[in-house]
This record gives C-alpha cells, sequence and structure tokens, in this order.
C-alpha cells in the first residue's frame, strides 16, 4: 500500500481541521489532498536523496538531469555509472555516495523495502535510519509516501513550515522545534497535516506563476 484509503484520510482532516485553524483554513480551501504516492523501490529512495536540503525547483532539475543520463535510476545503472558522471548531474559528492550505500543495502537484503512498508512504522523508520544515506527528513516522507503512513511526519520541512506561515498570515515561519511541537497535537495524524500544508503551499506557488510577468 502506497496510500491509505481516501475515507480514512477525510477522517483524518476532518479531525485536524477541529484543532488546528491553520489545517482547518487548509481544508477548507483546497480540499480533500491528494495522498502523495510512490512505489517502494530505490528510484524513490535515490530522488528524496536528490531532494533532500535544496530547494524543489533545484532538485528537480538536478533530478532531471540523474534521469537523462542514467535512463532508469535503479541499483544496476547507479552501480554501472562513474562517480563523475553522477556529480556531472549536479549531485554532491556525499550524495553521490549516498546513492550508493543505499544501493548497496538494498542488494545485499541489508534493507528491504517491500518487507519495510508491511511492518510498524516505528520500526520500519529505524530500518531507514540504519542505512548511511537515509536521513530522517528522507525517512518520513518514504513512509508517507511509499508505505501510506498517517502519522509519518518529514521534520523541518521547509515546505510545510511555509504553508503554515502562509495561512496564519505569520511574519516569520516557526522555528524548526517549535514547528515539531506544534505537530505533536496532530498525532496520529500528521501525515494528513503534511499533506493539508503541502496541498496548501503548492496552490500559492501555482497562483504565483499565473500571476508572474513571466509566466
Amino acid at each position: 500500500m502506497s496510500a491509505p484509503p481516501r475515507a480514512l484520510v477525510r477522517q483524518a482532516c476532518e479531525t485536524l481541521a477541529t484543532c488546528d485553524e491553520a489545517l482547518a483554513k487548509a481544508y477548507e480551501m483546497n480540499g480533500l489532498p491528494e495522498w502523495r504516492s510512490r512505489p517502494p523501490h530505490y528510484e524513490t529512495l535515490a530522488r528524496l536523496v536528490t531532494y533532500q536540503l535544496l530547494s524543489t525547483r533545484a532538485a528537480g532539475a538536478i533530478w532531471d538531469r540523474v534521469q537523462a543520463r542514467l535512463g532508469e535510476v535503479t541499483i544496476e545503472t547507479v552501480r554501472s555509472a562513474s562517480n563523475d558522471d553522477l556529480r556531472a548531474c549536479g549531485l554532491s559528492g556525499p550524495k553521490v555516495e549516498h546513492f550508493r550505500a543505499i544501493a548497496d543495502a538494498i542488494a545485499s537484503d541489508t534493507l528491504d523495502l517491500e518487507r519495510v512498508c508491511r511492518i510498524d512504522p516505528d520500526a520500519a523508520r529505524q530500518e531507514l535510519l540504519a542505512v548511511r544515506g537515509i536521513g530522517p527528513w528522507t525517512a518520513e516522507v518514504f513512509l508517507l509516501c511509499s508505505a501510506g503512513a498517517l502519522d509519518a511526519f518529514p521534520v523541518g520541512d521547509v515546505g510545510l513550515m511555509e504553508s503554515h506561515k502562509i495561512l496564519l498570515s505569520l511574519d516569520e515561519r516557526l522555528t524548526a522545534k517549535s514547528f515539531t511541537s506544534l505537530a505533536e497535537n496532530w498525532r496520529p495524524y500528521r501525515g494528513a497535516a503534511a499533506h493539508l500544508l503541502w496541498a496548501h503551499i503548492n496552490t500559492v506557488r501555482e497562483a504565483e506563476q499565473k500571476d508572474s510577468p513571466m509566466a
């Protein structure tokens, strides 16, 4: 399962809307969000590693170059590519190492992504984090998008914090620590909260692009 049932997502969003002003606004303005869904494959983790700690636009450009160079992003194509090939796509040295470490873990059965998606999320989280190259943000987004974990939450995600700031018309975003503390109030539906916030920031960005004189 890569996404929870729509009825369960709706129930989660309706519950969140009763206990948080920002999430209530997001739900009212954008409706039921589409759950981000990705297959539990190596390519999904490689994509997440690419996007980690980069702007969406910059990471998207790098990922496009990775796909263009490799054709298909698999354990085999990554292993056959040289470090120079991967760095030429815009990947940093550490990210190239992370691509390879994750590929090695899956190839050696140290990490079984299908199994990770079936077990308890807390145990799955620990298995993911035990692999070099998979940090907390990557692990949480993988659990959200490939395991459909309703309470996974990408701590420190700038897009989520910016969306929250916009919804409440705040002058500044909450700090990562404050935002993480706030998110504790959204258990056991933090994943649904993340999707509500992502949906809103995407709506805002799309509107800004339409209004741009360069659009």
